[in-house]
């Protein structure tokens, strides 16, 4: 399909600067595992990695095989330099990546949750780091603009005043916008004023066309009860809304023709990001206003039963899951199917990174009849190449 209109246009080299399929805007960090488990009062040395929700997606992105560029901002410091060095070794653009000599990279420390109570310890150093120094200034808008989908967070709007404006400025409808996906990660510790944050966030959720959000969060950030479908009558804006819903799984609301191959953002030189008008994700210049009938085509899938290491990193995986499948163009159901099988990676490592399943795999888990996607369950190690069809579906 060749691509008409502002998919057209972020299909083709903006100033000089190569396209890819998504660009990822936020913090990144240097996280700090413990050796061993206990307390971070009583544990004596810890394990380095990196994590930050957009970096996250875009390193499972990249490592799923997609054109990833993902945009920051990082100390002039070593932190900065392994952030940098890691995030690149996936296979993630980071060209556009800027250093500040003034201001820190952000690093933080966490246990491992205990598996019998899911009380874990998190303890973040990130005020005044350099990716709160973010704005519309000093941001490279080309290079936002080189990607087919633009995939943004609620936690940069938390970082700072200037991180607010540069998402605001994002989220504004416009000419040749790109698809904006918008996870609502509300973290209530980093607003100072937590009704701020709840209403920002709704704001930037109701500019986006394609958003992600739990429904506890929902409930915690909104106030909103009585699941997905409440859920959707407080967010009708955006043209996909993906609810989810824990180990009960993930609903897809979807406006237009119902969400089928042709719909989503082709990931291949030809491919585009619906830009027809009838589509389900639109000509991305924001979400529709127009105050008439909201046709939704609504699908649920439920989630996977998963040996569960560590819960950090699952949202942003599902997230990386679901715009894989999308740029590829798949069927509404195997775009959330992905999305929890690419979670389920996430939740059966302890870190917040985990190698994704091959797409030739996580493609023969996402076919299988309801019957057999009900009885899986997928432990450590499962991502691991398999040799025989019948090591792939488990009972309990």
């Amino acid at each position: 399909m060749t691509p008409t209109g502002p998919a057209a246009a972020v299909s083709r080299p903006v100033d000089g600067i190569r396209p890819v399929d998504v660009v990822a805007l936020g913090e990144s960090m240097v996280t700090f595992l413990p050796s061993r488990p206990g307390r971070l009062a009583d544990v004596p040395s810890f394990d380095r990695g990196i994590g930050g929700a957009e970096s996250n997606v875009a390193c499972v992105l990249a490592a799923a095989g997609h054109r990833v560029k993902w945009i920051g901002r990082v100390g002039d410091d070593g932190f900065g330099d392994h952030l940098v060095e890691a995030i690149t070794a996936y296979g993630v653009d980071t060209s556009a990546v800027r250093r500040d000599p003034h201001r820190p990279t952000g690093i933080y420390f966490r246990t491992a949750g205990d598996r019998a109570t899911d009380e874990h310890e998190v303890l973040y150093y990130r005020a005044g780091s350099a990716a709160s120094a973010m704005s519309p200034d000093n941001t490279p808008r080309a290079e936002l603009d080189s990607g087919r989908v633009l995939h943004l967070s609620g936690i940069t709007a938390a970082l700072s005043a200037d991180c607010l404006a540069l998402l605001r400025e994002l989220t504004a409808p416009r000419p040749d916008r790109p698809l904006v996906s918008f996870d609502v990660n509300h973290r209530a510790h980093l607003w100072h004023h937590p009704e701020t944050g709840r209403t920002v966030l709704l704001e930037l959720a109701r500019r986006s066309d394609l958003v992600f959000v739990g429904e506890d969060e929902a409930e915690e950030a909104w106030g909103v009860t009585g699941g997905p479908d409440a859920i959707r009558a407080a967010l009708p804006e955006p043209r996909a809304l993906v609810v989810k819903q824990g180990a009960a799984g993930a609903t897809l609301f979807e406006r237009g023709s119902g969400g089928g191959p042709g719909d989503g953002c082709g990931a291949e030189p030809d491919g585009g990001c619906g830009a027809g008008s009838g589509g389900v994700w639109g000509a991305g210049s924001g979400a529709v206003r127009d105050g008439g009938p909201r046709a939704d085509t609504v699908t649920r899938v439920p989630a996977l039963r998963v040996d569960v290491v560590a819960p950090i990193g699952a949202g942003d995986a599902f997230a990386a899951g679901f715009l894989s499948a999308t740029l590829r163009s798949l069927p509404a159901r195997d775009r959330l199917r992905h999305g929890h099988l690419t979670a389920a990676a996430a939740l059966t490592v302890p870190g917040d990174l985990a190698v994704p399943p091959s797409r030739d795999h996580a493609d023969r888990l996402a076919a299988l009849d309801d019957e057999a996607w009900g009885t899986l369950r997928l432990g450590p190690g499962w991502t691991e190449a398999v040799t025989r069809a019948d090591e792939e579906v488990r009972t309990p």
